[in-house]
């Protein structure tokens, strides 16, 4: 929650209206205080504080005044006995909330994988995308620690359905010529080794990520070197035409980071995408 707050902000999300102020009711002191910022906290980001002194002490005076109790009164508030636990299940009554279950983590996985982790993987994009979800759905979200899990473990579902659709796009050559390349050779069609010289039929799969280097004839012939190996592959025009281009980015990179000895230890989906999108990266790059 931000710390600074604007007078007109303040008056806009923390003011008390008739119908809210009687759900304080009795209340006095700390209780009322504690009660009051809750609600109104609760009101604002669909979810209560993580901790006491979450909220900013501006909110805190702002709510008090309206209330009509001393601000330093919210030290004292319980933050772990019967009466917050009480507080909170009035709070969530009134808004038409409920507690969050294991079904509705799957359930929010789910949407992740559908409706969000197509277009980027970006992590604080993400927790404010799960918190948005939540809310639709009238639900308090799980503490931070269960929401950056809950999406980590999306991330990894969403990624081996990826991969696993790869791999099932890629023709049984194609496989057979990715297992060559990622044993460090690539095979050229009869009529591409003709005249061709021993560099432009051997490259490995560390040369055929390396940079281009400095503009050149050693560096053209190289780069049409790689053009020819990734054609041989015969992989399908639209194996990546729909995806986004910072989800390829980001797959770029990995790629470009990987060793062999780490790329042989994936599963097949993971170790037969690696060097497909490693060259269809070098395809978009080159054409």
């Amino acid at each position: 929650m931000k710390r600074n707050w604007e007078l007109d902000e303040l008056t806009e999300h923390f003011t008390f209206l008739p119908n809210e102020m009687q759900q304080i009711g009795n209340k006095s002191r700390e209780t009322r205080l504690g009660f009051a910022v809750l609600f109104k906290l609760f009101q604002y980001e669909a979810r209560f504080p993580f901790h006491k002194f979450e909220v900013p002490k501006v909110v805190i005076q702002y709510i008090a005044k309206q209330i009509e109790v001393q601000p330093e009164l919210y030290a004292q508030y319980d933050w772990t006995g019967r009466s917050i636990t009480y507080h909170r299940t009035q709070i969530r009554d009134f808004f038409g909330y409920r507690e969050d279950t294991v079904q509705d983590a799957e359930d929010v996985t789910d949407w992740l994988c559908t409706h969000e982790l197509f277009h980027g993987h970006d992590f604080e994009y993400l927790v404010d995308a799960v918190y948005r979800r939540f809310r639709e759905m009238k639900i308090v979200p799980p503490t931070p620690d269960r929401i950056e899990r809950l999406i980590k473990t999306s991330i990894r579902t969403y990624e081996g359905q990826f991969f696993q659709a790869t791999l099932e796009k890629l023709p049984v050559a194609s496989l057979a010529k990715l297992d060559a390349l990622v044993d460090r050779i690539a095979f050229l069609d009869d009529e591409d080794l003709e005249g061709a010289r021993s560099s432009d039929v051997i490259l490995s799969f560390q040369e055929l990520k390396a940079d281009p280097g400095k503009p050149g004839v050693e560096s053209v012939l190289k780069e049409v070197s790689k053009l020819r190996t990734i054609r041989n592959l015969e992989l399908p025009d639209e194996l990546f035409r729909h995806i986004p281009f910072k989800a390829l980015i980001k797959y770029r990179q990995r790629t470009a980071t990987e060793d062999l000895r780490e790329l042989r230890r994936h599963p097949d989906p993971t170790r037969y995408y690696q060097p497909s999108f490693g060259s269809e990266a070098w395809r978009l790059r080159i054409i």
